[in-house]
């Protein structure tokens, strides 16, 4: 789970970014004017952070693995209209995609991470993917206006796709995975409580196979340290609330 939230985390804003800084230099070697560099790049920007407003409500209501796919098509669908002309209307249209198949890939990328960790595991899981996804990004920075201004920027597009199918088929890999640990008889079952346990293949909760009803006695054995170790924590807060009250009076 872990793999591939890097993949589609850091990868994704790495090709992003890739395309995103050789456009101007790509567009001043198309002898378009400063304005439409600008207007290009703006409606990138609106294509990151806009559909962030329903990315969410996506996510959940077809899966994470769906939303990362349909961002990767979009990227894809940014490459065929950067390879079909120069105009200012294709940078525009492309990068658009760009921006948006970025926040689909990103957004379904980080989601997935908090599947991939327990959380005494939390800070130094994150930790990682923030240094791999920086890193990544960094090394596109660099190499983006050597690519555009030996390669080309017909050449440097095609050379996104490799990546695009790389990150395209861990995510189909993850969801095979989960739909044979998910449905009975499909495979070893997922232990309880491992990552990504109890999900079918478009990253929705599904019952995980093989666990005792949760009214059994199994469960309520299982429920009682659960509930003592809430009272006790809960104790304590009060007892800290209690103690910094008595020091204000």
């Amino acid at each position: 789970v872990f793999i591939v939230a890097a993949l589609s985390g850091g990868l994704g804003y790495g090709l992003m970014n890739l395309l995103m800084t050789a456009t101007p230099i790509a567009m001043n070697f198309c002898n378009h004017p400063f304005g439409a560099t600008a207007l290009v790049i703006e409606w990138h920007v609106v294509g990151m952070f806009a559909p962030g407003f329903f990315t969410g409500a996506l996510i959940q209501r077809f899966g994470v693995n769906n939303v990362i796919l349909a961002g990767l098509g979009l990227m894809a669908a940014s490459v065929a209209v950067a390879l079909n002309g120069i105009t200012v209307a294709h940078f525009v249209v492309g990068l658009a995609l760009v921006g948006i198949g970025w926040n689909f890939m990103y957004v379904g990328g980080t989601t997935l991470l908090t599947e991939a960790y327990k959380p005494a595991e939390k800070a130094r899981t994150q930790g990682v993917n923030d240094f791999i996804v920086f890193a990544v990004m960094g090394v596109s920075s660099l190499a983006s206006g050597a690519m555009v201004s030996t390669a080309g920027w017909e050449a440097m597009n095609r050379a996104v796709l490799p990546f695009l199918a790389a990150i395209a088929a861990s995510v189909i890999w993850l969801a095979w995975r989960r739909r044979r640990h998910a449905v009975p008889g499909g495979g070893d079952t997922a232990p309880p409580g491992a990552a990504g346990a109890g999900l079918d293949a478009a990253g929705r909760d599904l019952p995980v196979v093989g666990l005792p009803a949760r009214g059994g006695p199994a469960g309520e054995r299982r429920r009682r340290p659960q509930l003592a170790d809430r009272r006790s924590r809960r104790s304590a807060r009060l007892g800290r609330a209690h103690r910094l009250l008595r020091r204000a009076r």
